[in-house]
């Protein structure tokens, strides 16, 4: 089963994953049929992100490399009388659409459509003065069978095609051919195409050319979001974000820059599944769950203390590192090894300048002079001695004793007692 991808956020994963599902293939094709809107940038950085996101194309292609038999094609359209060259104007075009009415030139002969269309190709007709169009039914309820335009004159090279055509088909009229010319068995899109099928379908028809099935899919919509490519696009243009991976935006780029992971991404698609109803609405919760869960399983874990106080241990030797049991990071996932870690212990280590207090009383719990703290995983320490800088509430270090054989039972387990050696500071 081979294919066509376009690049969006829930698009990959089903024409990948639905591919990979059924042992076909995947296309990556650039519908490259404006040579305005075409930047290799935007190209580059599309394969970057799927091969990012863990697929792998069965081949990347370009509508552009097709241009020549698209134009043969529509020559033999034109010939079959199902095709004509056209002079309205855009705003002549909407307004006779509007009111279900022909183009004055939709009956011209053949042959001067066969002669007009040439003087296109060969640049001799000024750009806007004519478009080829497809003779369908313009009294259709559906607009995409209103006589679509195939073919508008554009005076600007192609970035991919070079210099070679001055006439570019439009989306509408390539689509379904390069479909059909790539042997493409299925053809997903999302519903907003679904008014375009009976067009698609017209053409393929008109010219006996081989059917590919097309499928529909509601878009996907997530709540306290903006997903609309022509809003982002606004927002990128008019510099109020960063560009395209603003971590702000809900783009690829954009959730890889947060941190985002793609296998958080992917089980986020894989999960909301595949629905056409149009009206549904994904909480953001549910992509937050899925990233938090990625993390959860990915994400390395470290004891920090924000604000270090030294403890020496004067009755432990130095150099001496004590490894204790095992442990189990909070909330870490049970089954996995990397949930648990090796606690050291040695003669130097931190604790929390909020755990310590020169003045004890009844209701503190924490470690004071001449008094017991149990370390967290470790052992009781006792304070018996402080160590003060250039003023009284200047405290460098504490000097302690710790029991090894765990005697003595403190009312209060510090959160953090951090070795010299595995010291992370946050400033």
């Amino acid at each position: 089963m081979d294919i066509f991808i376009s690049v969006m956020l829930r698009a990959m994963f089903i024409d990948f994953g639905l591919a990979k599902e059924r042992n076909g293939h995947c296309y990556l094709r650039f519908d490259d049929t404006n040579p305005e809107a075409e930047k290799k940038e935007y190209i580059d950085h599309i394969q970057e992100i799927v091969k990012w996101m863990g697929w792998e194309p069965y081949k990347v292609t370009y509508t552009s490399d097709y241009f020549q038999a698209l134009y043969e094609h529509a020559v033999e359209l034109i010939r079959k009388g199902l095709a004509y060259v056209d002079h309205q104007t855009a705003e002549q075009i909407k307004e006779y659409r509007e009111k279900k009415m022909n183009s004055p030139w939709r009956d011209r002969p053949i042959e001067e459509s066969l002669q007009l269309f040439e003087d296109m190709r060969r640049g001799l007709i000024a750009e806007g003065a004519a478009t080829l169009r497809m003779k369908q039914d313009m009294q259709n309820d559906n607009k995409n069978m209103s006589d679509l335009i195939a073919y508008r004159i554009k005076f600007t090279p192609h970035p991919h095609a070079g210099d070679k055509w001055c006439i570019y088909p439009s989306y509408d009229y390539a689509h379904c051919m390069v479909d059909s010319l790539e042997n493409i068995t299925h053809s997903l899109c999302t519903l907003e195409f679904d008014i375009r099928r009976p067009s698609y379908y017209w053409l393929l028809v008109a010219l006996g050319l081989y059917q590919p099935h097309v499928w529909e899919y509601s878009r996907l919509n997530i709540s306290h979001t903006m997903m609309s490519k022509r809003k982002l696009n606004r927002l990128v243009t008019e510099k109020w974000v960063d560009g395209w991976d603003d971590p702000r935006l809900l783009t690829l780029a954009g959730l890889r820059r947060r941190g985002v992971s793609a296998n958080a991404i992917n089980s986020f698609i894989r999960g909301i599944g595949i629905t056409r109803s149009d009206n549904s609405l994904i909480r953001v919760d549910r992509l937050e769950y899925h990233i938090r869960e990625e993390l959860n399983k990915t994400a390395s874990r470290t004891m920090v203390v924000l604000h270090p106080l030294k403890v020496v241990i004067t009755n432990l030797e130095d150099g001496k590192v004590i490894d204790l049991d095992g442990k189990k990071w909070p909330d870490a996932p049970a089954d996995e090894a990397s949930s648990y870690y090796k606690v050291p212990f040695s003669k130097i280590i931190y604790i929390e300048k909020t755990d310590f207090r020169v003045k004890d009383s009844k209701d503190y719990y924490g470690l004071a002079p001449g008094k017991s703290a149990l370390l967290r995983y470790a052992f009781p320490i006792k304070c018996t001695e402080v160590i003060y800088g250039d003023n009284p509430d200047d405290i460098v270090e504490i000097r302690a004793e710790y029991d090894p054989s765990k005697t003595s039972k403190p009312k209060r387990v510090f959160c953090t007692g951090l070795p010299s050696q595995h010291l992370e500071l946050i400033r």
